[in-house]
């Protein structure tokens, strides 16, 4: 795996002035700089969007929201924004608009001698991401003597044909090569590590398969509500914001084959792979819920049906459990158990790799059940690590058995706070490396997996907020003898 090295570009920001910029973008920025992976003037940020702001106007902004946003280094943080960050005001949008963009953007490269490397990241709503796309084309924008990377945003596409659609748009103005369909779970140190966990320790490989793994969970659980995007929710729901992408990305990393080597390409073939060899999902293997009202004394937590811009007859799930099944040697028979909910107890993101008790019982004398399956759980929020649960002896004359588990925290034993999946994710687009990305087939294939659930008949079912989804989920995993795993 040979190293690279980020070359001088300018970073330009389209949609600038949004929520994404000021919490995200602009701080794994910043904390690139002063990480030194960003040399002096070797990279600098345009900001452009349709807001009337002169560039102090737009540099106080960006250094309120640095200020806030809990930054972890101690350079000025208003010295780098009035070195290194720019803007430029695209008023109406117009073709006429992104002329004056490239004009802005050639003299600044002419002015600060830099190459013609840029990445446009598109903070933009999806809905005008193809016409932004022609105007960079027609202005020259996307053309250059340097490279020119495009980053995109979620969802992509709503649908099967949307998302081909899309894909087929794109391709019209770059080459698979320059588009990076950015997915931030992929950008989490644990899910990086899982690979090398999984391909560097043989111990845990040779057990990665159907032989002696009897489930797999992945969990994507939220305590919040749908907050302020009721509207946005109602029309895209729990399987099209979270399943679709996230908790199948992670699927993917978790069931691929070894690859043939590091590279993107090689790890991206394998991730489709698995994609595609996922059994036609069946209706009675999904659980739809929707969360209702919770109040105790002093508090009331809304139902989903009372959230901002929420229709009161919306049958919209907030709340999605389902059973897949992967089609090849190394899985078959080997359920996977996918789940995602807002307004759960708590905020957790993790895998759960249940492996299969001993064939022989030799504790014969022990009540059912008081030996526990050998599990390896890897926790990707709110901590990130790793832990192996196994069945230890109690002190004393007689067989007893409790479940001890040794625990690995990346935070504790590295020390400091881990990079941030944008801080990563950033990164890889400097310096081309398309890894952690989604491509066009993954994205396409897996709508096309999950469309068929949009069209059917559903029936959703009621739970309370604050509790883990509703009782139906738990009957889903039970008749297969498994049960929901929890973190430490």
């Amino acid at each position: 795996m040979k190293e690279r090295v980020v070359e001088p570009h300018l970073f330009i920001i389209l949609g600038a002035t949004g929520d994404l910029t000021r919490r995200k973008l602009l701080p794994a920025l910043f904390h690139l700089r002063t990480y030194g992976e960003l040399e002096k003037q070797n990279t600098l940020i345009v900001g452009a969007a349709l807001p009337e702001l002169s560039e102090e106007a737009f540099r106080l902004w960006s250094y309120e929201g640095l200020s806030g946003s809990g930054t972890r280094a101690t350079t000025d943080l208003r010295q780098w924004c009035q070195d290194h960050v720019y803007y430029h005001t695209l008023r109406e949008g117009r073709l006429a608009d992104y002329e004056a963009l490239a004009k802005f953007i050639a003299r600044l490269e002419m002015t600060r001698n830099l190459p013609q490397n840029r990445i446009f990241y598109l903070a933009l709503p999806p809905t005008i991401v193809p016409t932004t796309l022609e105007l960079l084309d027609q202005t020259g924008l996307l053309k250059s003597h340097g490279w020119v990377r495009v980053v995109f945003e979620k969802p992509f596409g709503h649908d099967f044909h949307s998302a081909r659609a899309l894909n087929m748009r794109l391709h019209r103005y770059l080459e698979e090569s320059q588009i990076y369909r950015i997915d931030h779970y992929l950008g989490k140190e644990t899910v990086q590590n899982l690979l090398a966990f999984r391909f560097a320790n043989p111990i845990f490989e040779s057990l990665w398969n159907r032989d002696t793994v009897e489930s797999v969970e992945i969990t994507v659980a939220e305590d919040l509500g749908v907050e302020h995007r009721g509207a946005y929710y109602h029309e895209a729901g729990a399987l099209r914001d979270m399943v679709q992408n996230h908790l199948t990305q992670l699927l993917t990393v978790v069931g691929m084959e070894v690859p043939t080597s590091f590279e993107a390409a090689e790890i991206q073939a394998e991730k489709l792979k698995v994609l595609r060899s996922i059994s036609p999902i069946r209706t009675q293997d999904v659980v739809f819920g929707q969360y209702t009202a919770w109040a105790v004394p002093g508090q009331r937590i809304l139902g989903y049906l009372e959230e901002r811009g929420v229709p009161p007859d919306s049958r919209t799930e907030t709340y999605v459990a389902l059973k897949l099944e992967i089609h090849n040697w190394r899985w078959r028979g080997v359920p996977f158990y996918l789940r995602t909910g807002k307004r759960l107890p708590r905020k957790i993101t993790q895998v759960a790799v249940t492996f299969r008790p001993a064939p022989i019982q030799v504790f014969r004398s022990l009540e059912p059940g008081s030996l526990t399956s050998n599990r390896l759980l890897i926790m990707l929020q709110p901590s990130e690590g790793f832990s192996l649960c196994f069945s230890v002896k109690t002190p004393g004359r007689s067989f007893k058995f409790t479940d001890r588990a040794l625990r690995f925290d990346y935070g504790q034993a590295f020390g400091g706070e881990l990079p941030e999946a944008y801080e990563t994710l950033l990164r890889d687009v400097m310096i081309g490396d398309q890894t952690l990305f989604v491509t066009a087939d993954f994205t396409e294939t897996a709508w096309r997996l999950y469309d068929p659930l949009f069209v059917v008949p559903r029936e959703v079912h009621l739970y309370t907020a604050g509790s883990w989804g509703p009782k139906e989920a738990d009957a889903l995993v039970e008749q297969d003898g498994q049960s929901w795993q929890l973190g430490w």
